[in-house]
């Protein structure tokens, strides 16, 4: 004879919103009149709903899903009364009990769809707005492409949301890449000829002259009548110029040892009981990864501070470095510390939420004025090294060995180092023009300045009081309170810059974020929930 048991019912989550029936301990209880079914049964469930309750079918969509709130809060207050009348010492172990899994999982719903609907909300007031793309693959091998927004409406107020998490399950080219875009903005009904710009990271699907998605983006706006450009992540740019720098010499032998010493459980273990006994500095080397942009400066860093302890350590081993000897792989070793460590700085400065293209702009340009600073002061007869402290002690380390000759070739890589900036950043560069326009309007020529503005600027140069308020208010602020029927062109300009990213630093955040959620426990995890979780966690 067929047991129920053994049929593998359970409760099905819809019959919450269909029937007003939720899970209690195993049992299907009813929230309006808490009788429970025997069967996890739709049949048995719909009977008891429609004999008894067949009133309820009157409310649809947002007022059926408000009826369930309401029922379920009832159930909830009554249980905290009852054990408050019952063992009133325990109210608080009940109210900390755990939501059940369909509960959460609803719940999550609803906050992200609510956050959509504000941000659709949002969308409509939107003057300009420009998107961040990029791509990545999750553990279960869906291909998920992460799109951002950052919108500016009429008073200047900056919005950068998640717009939305495409999943992928063929390939990931540039027309497949459009094709998710492009859906994405039309269901949030946003406007193509208000988009001002698409920012990527610089993939060949993402940046293809033909077929790249930032090229369709850009044909898409101007068949729509407005004009949109495209940008390499300023962030992707730095750390493919910080890698121009090789010094396959220093860092060969450098991750040998790094790797050598972790490697083996047991070489580790008596590494770091070495530097326990000794009182080092620090307790360990660190792993490099070419992945993590800031890697390469801590990993050798710490191996510097560490070289003398490295050094005898392997000589106990039988395996000595003989480069740890040398003077000049040594003054090597510590002018690629210190050039790391400032290409570390810049990277850090240019990491960030809600950063304007100005900003990271200047970050950028202040860095190239350093470079041409090192330049010259590493080029002098007798070369200033204030800047590189690790080759500056290097050099007092070994006075007799003239390694104040290598300065000159330390200069030339750096002027090599600069030159690849200049490249790269030609992007930025095109609209360093109406950059500098937006961030400091009052240090522009108006005879520099586009035929539109002209007029504007010079209005704008002629007014103290505007000049005041630029020095004392943010800049966000001094635009917001420009007159916007005298400063409208002006004020357009700025809502255009202020709509531009300047980084995919949001889509990189929020990859780790996904990778830290869909983990080797939860693979299983659908699409539509990474993308709920995703929304709320940005």
């Amino acid at each position: 004879r067929r047991k129920v048991d053994s049929e593998g019912r359970c409760f099905q989550d819809r019959w919450k919103v269909e029937y007003f029936f939720t899970e209690i301990r195993n049992h299907c209880v009813c929230l309006i009149c808490q009788e429970t079914v025997a069967v996890y049964k739709e049949f048995n469930v719909k009977r008891h709903y429609q004999s008894r309750h067949s009133t309820y079918d009157k409310l649809t969509g947002r007022d059926r899903s408000e009826k369930l709130k309401q029922l379920e809060a009832v159930l909830i207050e009554c249980v905290m009364k009852m054990v408050e009348n019952i063992c009133p010492e325990k109210k608080q172990e009940f109210a900390n009990i755990c939501l059940a899994r369909n509960t959460v999982a609803r719940r999550i719903e609803e906050i992200s769809s609510d956050i959509k609907r504000q941000l659709t909300s949002k969308g409509v007031d939107f003057d300009f707005f420009s998107i961040a793309c990029d791509e990545s693959t999750d553990l279960s091998d869906t291909a998920q492409l992460l799109i951002f927004m950052r919108g500016v409406d009429d008073e200047m107020n900056v919005t950068e949301e998640l717009l939305d998490l495409q999943s992928l399950t063929d390939q990931t080219r540039g027309k497949d890449l459009f094709v998710s875009v492009s859906s994405a903005i039309d269901d949030m009904k946003l406007p193509w000829n208000k988009v001002t710009g698409i920012i990527t990271d610089g993939a060949p699907a993402m940046v293809g002259e033909r077929s790249g998605l930032s090229t369709l983006i850009c044909n898409k706006v101007i068949e729509e009548g407005g004009k949109a450009i495209k940008l390499h992540c300023i962030i992707h740019q730095q750390v493919l110029c910080a890698k121009h720098l090789k010094y396959d010499h220093v860092m060969k032998p450098v991750l040998k040892t790094i790797n050598f010493i972790r490697s083996k459980a047991l070489c580790h273990r008596q590494f770091k009981q070495f530097l326990l006994d000794i009182q080092a500095e620090y307790e360990d080397v660190l792993y490099h990864n070419d992945v993590r942009w800031l890697s390469r400066g801590s990993a050798l860093q710490r191996f510097y501070s560490l070289r003398k302890e490295i050094r005898e350590f392997l000589e106990t081993k039988g395996q000595p470095m003989r480069e740890l000897s040398d003077p000049i792989w040594l003054a090597d070793l510590g002018f690629l510390v210190d050039i790391t460590k400032h290409l570390n700085v810049l990277n850090t400065s240019l990491q960030g939420k809600d950063a304007a293209v100005n900003q990271l702009y200047s970050h950028l340009k202040a860095f190239g004025t350093k470079l041409q600073l090192f330049i010259r002061q590493l080029s002098q007869t007798q070369p200033n090294t204030i800047h590189f402290s690790a080759l500056q002690e290097i050099m007092n380390s070994f006075p007799q060995d003239n390694i104040s000759a290598q300065t000159s070739r330390y200069a030339a890589d750096i002027a090599s180092l600069a030159g690849e900036f200049k490249r790269c950043f030609q992007d930025f560069a095109a609209i360093e023009k109406e950059i500098s326009l937006f961030s400091s309007p009052f240090s522009v020529d108006p005879d520099d300045a586009p035929d539109q503005l002209q007029l504007e600027l010079i209005e704008l140069h002629c007014d103290s009081e505007l000049c005041s308020h630029h020095q004392q208010l943010s800049l966000v602020n001094f635009y917001r309170q420009l007159d916007k029927s005298r400063f409208q062109e002006i004020r357009t300009l700025a809502k255009k810059m202020l709509s531009l990213f300047g980084s995919t630093y949001m889509c990189e955040k929020t990859f780790s974020a996904m990778n830290f959620n869909k983990n080797c426990v939860r693979t299983r995890l659908s699409d539509s929930h990474l993308r709920d979780i995703l929304r709320i966690k940005t």
